[in-house]
């Protein structure tokens, strides 16, 4: 085969599988990293004012298209500022290279020695917040605290957040198996419709969930309840039993005991 046939092939074959699989790719990771989030809503309604205006001009509605083009511009500003957080923690990801990764996996985290030490914490009201690392950096937070690089452990955790320890006001970030730092400071979040009766605790972890993926457990010092937050949502007062199933979930074990099973 000469050059010539060599070049026709690759525009003609190649080139176009090249430029769909990558496409499909970008599409594939963008819209993983948007449903995450609370980002989707904006995507939603931008196809729904997508379809009025498409409407509108098919059906030469002149006047409706005068209103659309007078306030398109103002509703990408609208949409930029109230969507702010999932915009910023969408661009983060991006910047950190995980949407390039075939897979979000982290390494594995004993889950049951956390369990057990928020159940002792959430029966003697001692407030917590524990901060499981996945995939975004924490770099910024991690340095707010006091590094420990120790390994995970329920009598290591209920020392850090007894009530006369020095680090217990701040978060513990937990990241592949070890307790990376404790006495953390946490973004406080911005929504203006979370509950009145959260306190700081609360308003940190979906600050932190808000702004990155992690996953972030929260007991009350009030009321001893648990809580979990992440991909900017909080559940609040979740049993022992309901934290370990949506923690297996977040982290991608059960595929990875399915497979162990299997094996």
């Amino acid at each position: 085969m000469d050059w010539l046939s060599k070049s026709l092939v690759f525009r003609e074959i190649i080139r176009p599988l090249l430029d769909v699989s990558i496409l499909a790719f970008i599409i594939y990771r963008s819209y993983e990293i948007l449903v995450r989030t609370r980002a989707v809503q904006l995507i939603k309604g931008a196809i729904l004012m997508a379809l009025v205006y498409l409407l509108a001009f098919f059906l030469k509605l002149n006047t409706l298209l005068w209103i659309l083009n007078l306030l398109v511009p103002g509703l990408v500003i609208g949409i930029a500022i109230i969507f702010q957080p999932e915009l910023r923690k969408i661009f983060t990801q991006i910047g950190q290279g995980e949407w390039l990764k075939l897979s979000g996996r982290t390494a594995r985290v004993n889950i049951e020695s956390i369990v057990n030490s928020i159940e002792v914490m959430a029966e003697r009201r001692w407030g917590c917040l524990i901060v499981l690392s996945r995939n975004v950096g924490l770099k910024s937070i991690i340095e707010s605290g006091t590094m420990l690089n120790a390994d995970l452990s329920s009598s290591l955790l209920l020392t850090i957040f007894s009530e006369n320890a020095a680090l217990h006001d701040g978060a513990v970030i937990i990241r592949e198996g070890k307790i990376i730092a404790a006495g953390c400071l946490l973004p406080l979040s911005e929504q203006s419709d979370i509950r009145r009766a959260f306190g700081t605790r609360h308003r940190a972890a979906l600050g932190l969930a808000e702004e990155t993926d992690a996953i972030i457990i929260v007991v009350s010092e009030e009321t001893g309840a648990i809580s979990l937050a992440f991909d900017a949502n909080l559940l609040y007062d979740l049993s022992a039993d309901e934290i370990t199933r949506r923690l297996h979930i977040l982290l991608d074990y059960r595929e990875e005991e399915e497979l162990e099973i299997e094996e």
